[in-house]
């Protein structure tokens, strides 16, 4: 394993009463400096500026709209928490780096390559990017569902050996955690449909997302060929354990499909996957454009104005077509309201067989 990349969340970094968790960060920086120094890179994303700002301002929660009081609470947490960041990485021999994004930067080439190519030289000099959102300019509508797609994403452009997301929980239950008796997934093959229902769909005490994210993320990051891990990063040494002894750490392992090869990943799996009405309809010759809610799942890596393959459920070729979005735009518009009518491609750019 050469490099991983490690989402740590908001109820792992804070404190129940908000404040920053300065113990925990401090043991998470060891570990990532301890992995270092065995040749393996890791990228980390890290949530908590959000909480870091709110602790450190306590302005009261009906001075502002909740735009006007992330993008505040952002600046100000952003500054606080690399500041801590930096000087436990320093005090370990080690040096960090920050990678502010948007939603944005994943949905064009120049500026997808261009992130790329900021944390490869990073990495390749020793520096420990740690990747956000950048939530002072971020607005509702172009948010990241929240840091566990983020991290995917990272994790897919970085092509990384493993995505590791830490929660406050040691992965995804087979019933309510909170009642006896409910017992840790250990393992989700990707043939596997049925674990949803044991998944609890409250969202975090700090962050924005839910189990219900983190499933879809992990399991669409898995089907590119990249082991995805939810482990609990309140216990101690939980990276290291989860590289040294993975048969015997606590934690939901989501096992990954046959990773193709870096060129048929790019080109090959560039395709979007069409509902069964949507495909008779246009063999029918009914002239028409597709709409997300016309897809049932995109695979490969694609921007804006690139074609794409469009294939049915079994596989099976029905033409290509110049998309109208990202994939990391496609994949988050199914994974959260797969039913509107966001455009994909449109009739004039659409080719069939």
């Amino acid at each position: 394993m050469k490099r991983i990349t490690v989402k740590v969340g908001s109820n792992v970094l804070a404190r129940e009463d908000g404040t920053l968790d300065v113990t925990r960060m401090s043991a998470i920086v060891d570990q990532v400096v301890a992995l270092n120094r065995r040749g393996i890179e890791v990228v980390l994303v890290s949530s908590g500026a959000v909480a870091s700002g709110r602790s450190e301002l306590r302005i009261p929660a009906d001075r502002l709209d909740s735009v006007s009081a992330r993008q505040l609470f952002s600046a100000v947490g952003q500054a606080k928490l690399m500041n801590r960041y930096f000087d436990f990485f320093r005090s370990n021999g080690s040096a960090c780096g920050q990678v502010l994004t948007t939603k944005e930067f994943f949905t064009t080439r120049s500026h997808y390559r261009n992130q790329k190519r900021c944390m490869d030289v990073m990495l390749a000099n020793g520096v420990v990017p740690i990747v956000n959102e950048n939530d002072t300019i971020s607005i509702t509508e172009l948010m990241f569902t929240d840091n566990d797609e983020l991290s995917g994403l990272v994790a897919e452009m970085m092509d990384a050996d493993m995505l590791i997301i830490l929660s406050n929980v040691d992965g995804i239950f087979d019933g309510d955690p909170a009642k006896p008796g409910a017992r840790v997934i250990r393992e989700i093959k990707p043939e596997d449909n049925d674990f949803s229902m044991c998944v609890t769909r409250g969202k975090s005490q700090f962050g924005r997302g839910g189990m219900i994210t983190k499933c879809n993320i992990a399991r669409r990051i898995a089907s590119g060929g990249i082991p995805v891990v939810i482990a609990n990063g309140k216990r101690e040494d939980i990276l290291l354990h989860l590289i040294d002894n993975p048969a015997e750490t606590l934690c939901t392992r989501f096992i990954p499909e046959e990773k193709p090869d870096s060129g048929k990943r790019v080109f090959a799996r560039r395709e979007i996957v069409i509902t069964e009405s949507a495909e008779n309809e246009l063999r029918s010759g009914h002239p028409r454009s597709l709409n997300a809610a016309d897809v049932l799942r995109c695979s490969g890596e694609f921007f804006r104005d690139e074609l794409v393959r469009i294939v049915n459920g079994q596989g099976e070729n029905i033409g290509c077509g110049k998309i109208l979005c990202s994939a990391a735009e496609l994949s988050s518009w199914l994974e959260n309201a797969p039913e509107e009518m966001h455009p994909v491609v449109h009739y004039d750019y659409l080719f069939l067989d």
